[in-house]
């Protein structure tokens, strides 16, 4: 039986379209809104180990932890344990 990683952001996890569209999302976002690739990858790093974080989105709040983590009025909305 073939299982496939959901502990992931999307690209890791195979989402491939989503992925892309997130991307093109993140790309045409104002850079003035944007953190530094240095705090995205960051943040990014607390999210892969989160266990809240499932096939690139945030089971806490739902949203895709790439799209939160590169903005900078975002954080972590883990309210008992935030990481970031």
């Amino acid at each position: 039986m073939l299982h496939s990683c959901k502990k992931c952001l999307l690209l890791e996890a195979g989402e491939n379209k989503s992925f892309k569209e997130i991307s093109e999302y993140i790309h045409n976002l104002d850079d003035a809104l944007k953190v530094s690739d240095e705090i995205y990858q960051y943040r990014l790093s607390f999210c892969r180990e989160c266990d809240y974080l499932i096939s690139g989105m945030c089971r806490k709040c739902g949203c895709y932890v790439e799209v939160r983590a590169i903005l900078k009025s975002k954080s972590c909305p883990n309210f008992d344990n935030k990481k970031w």
